[in-house]
């Protein structure tokens, strides 16, 4: 069994508005503004998984992307390059300590993987 948890999803559009919109008629989600380009949403309540949309230019493609909870951002990185994927947004830290990157697989299906924030003593 994998010990590599699929915690969070995101959607990247040019048309956050209308994602907000069907994805809250459809599936009852409710969104909470997060900055000038993040909308979080808790989806699944006591069973799924948290997500978010994100407002993205419109020169850039739309997406889907899962994330995976991993141990070390930057480590997962090289091995999945060492598998053949590509890095598409190197690892960064949040203000909160939040560690997150985004690959590409050999395919060309989007990967994001995060680490949480250190637990705050």
């Amino acid at each position: 069994m994998s010990t590599t948890p699929i915690t969070w999803f995101e959607f990247g559009t040019d048309r956050p508005e209308e994602a907000q919109r069907f994805y809250g008629e459809l599936f009852g989600w409710t969104f909470e503004q997060q900055g000038p380009s993040y909308r979080v949403t808790g989806a699944g309540g006591d069973t799924g998984i948290g997500g978010a949309i994100r407002t993205i230019s419109d020169d850039a493609p739309n997406y889907a992307a899962f994330y995976a909870e991993v141990a070390d951002v930057a480590e997962t990185c090289r091995r999945a390059e060492a598998a053949g994927g590509t890095v598409l947004v190197p690892p960064a830290t949040t203000p909160s300590g939040l560690v997150r990157a985004q690959l590409l697989d050999p395919v060309g299906n989007r990967v994001g993987l995060f680490t949480p924030p250190p637990a705050q003593a």
